[in-house]
């Protein structure tokens, strides 16, 4: 016997129960971008491979260790899933002249693939939720994608995740801080781990964002790149500040936020939380002027940020804010050919006029049945045998309640499981 198939390491099915909480979650996503004028854009899932090459960074983790790449065998176009979404929107961007005219606000959500050690919070295929904000100068966007970043937690419930912002400034400031970091860390290149020697000369500026405890006093001590900001990128810095004091949004600056991709500049921000162990940056961005140039467009400033929509989900369901199994409204019960034919038309009635309803499929006794309408958690059934299908009536049960089971013609069933389901809510105190 063949042995059983099961899905790549690190890529997971998401059942009805949890797929149930990601479609609420996509939900509330949906009208909070709404709310800030952000409209949707789709990209493809593979990209040519030179695109994140070009985006990311050649020495960064992700382009060295974590693309999935591949060359098509067809024409030998050498091609990658998409470690991240904001290289595919700026070159969608571009391709189409979206901002030709007018800046935009665009979001998009979808899966992303890095090929890492899976874990608790960190998948080889995991989803995103991205912001662009293309077209977009000063202080007031930066601030504004983080402001958003606060509504959606106060949306969700969540508390406990925490602002951290920094500055990277421009290239030229960057790169008299990287030759100040380089010959200070050459003092110190014997107690440098492997990460830190291969990166010495290529990203020195990752080395500041390492997690070995054994380098923490190192770079505790390293030159810091605040330092080495000219008065433009210093007054942007504080323009964002100063409208996260004004919005009473409080905040950590921390000096080793540098963020792993190569196209920041000025503005980095993470959100963080201490609920989920290593992997505790549920949210990540920044200001990012030069891509757009970089990829081969007319030069345009441009920020924006992403979210783990898994690590998310995990604070949403573990804070008790999340909905949960949306259960149906009714479930119809039916025996014989005639009540069959019935229970169509009833359900569909139904249908028509919203309700969610479960039609019995499969055949077996009104008991079998009965206990399937039970666990399906709708708060009535609708039973149809053949005298009520001969008379063009239902009977419409109470599941959850002490009601009384009543007969009534088809034609007012709509409307009377309606007044029915306003009483139940009435009862509960919901309405």
């Amino acid at each position: 016997m063949s042995k059983t198939l099961q899905a790549v390491r690190g890529m997971n099915d998401i059942l009805p129960d949890e797929a149930e909480i990601w479609e609420q979650f996509e939900e509330i996503i949906r009208e909070w971008l709404h709310s800030y004028g952000y409209r949707p854009i789709r990209m493809p899932i593979v990209e040519p491979t030179p695109l994140f090459k070009r985006a990311i960074g050649e020495v960064t983790d992700i382009v060295e260790k974590e693309m999935y790449s591949f060359v098509d065998a067809l024409n030998g176009e050498a091609l990658t899933l998409r470690p991240e979404g904001t290289a595919s929107c700026v070159r969608a961007a571009i391709q189409h002249n979206l901002l030709f005219s007018q800046p935009q606000r665009l979001y998009y959500h979808g899966p992303m693939f890095r090929h890492e050690r899976p874990q608790k919070g960190r998948y080889r295929q995991f989803h995103q939720v991205g912001i662009e904000a293309l077209g977009y100068e000063g202080p007031d966007i930066d601030a504004e994608l983080i402001l958003m970043c606060a509504r959606l937690w106060d949306d969700l419930g969540l508390d406990d995740i925490k602002l951290e912002i920094n500055s990277l400034g421009s290239a030229e400031e960057r790169a008299t801080h990287r030759a100040a970091l380089i010959a200070y860390l050459e003092g110190h290149q014997d107690k440098l781990d492997e990460d830190g020697k291969r990166r010495l000369y290529t990203n020195p500026l990752r080395i500041l964002d390492t997690k070995n405890p054994d380098l923490q006093a190192i770079v505790e001590a390293a030159p810091k790149l605040m330092d080495y900001l000219g008065e433009e990128s210093l007054a942007h810095f504080e323009g964002v500040q100063t409208i996260l004091k004004d919005a009473g949004i409080p905040y950590r600056i921390n000096h080793r936020l540098v963020r792993g991709l190569d196209y920041y500049n000025r503005t980095v921000f993470e959100w963080v939380t201490t609920r989920l162990g290593s992997q505790g940056t549920v949210c990540a961005g920044g200001r990012y002027d030069g891509l757009v140039a970089q990829l081969g467009g007319k030069p345009a400033p441009a920020a924006g940020f992403a979210m783990g929509v898994e690590r998310l989900l995990s604070l949403w369901v573990e804070s008790g804010n999340a909905l949960g199994r949306q259960e149906p409204d009714v479930y119809v019960v039916h025996a014989g050919d005639a009540a069959r034919r019935a229970a169509f038309r009833a359900a569909e009635g139904l249908r028509s006029a919203g309700f969610s309803v479960v039609l019995h499929c499969g055949g077996g006794s009104f008991k079998s049945q009965m206990k399937k309408a039970d666990a399906s958690g709708a708060p009535y059934a609708v039973v149809i045998g053949d005298d009520e299908a001969a008379a063009g009536e239902v009977s419409l049960k109470p599941l959850l309640s002490r009601g009384e089971q009543v007969r009534i013609p088809m034609d007012v069933l709509p409307e009377t499981l309606a007044e029915r389901l306003l009483g139940v809510e009435d009862e509960d105190g919901s309405v």
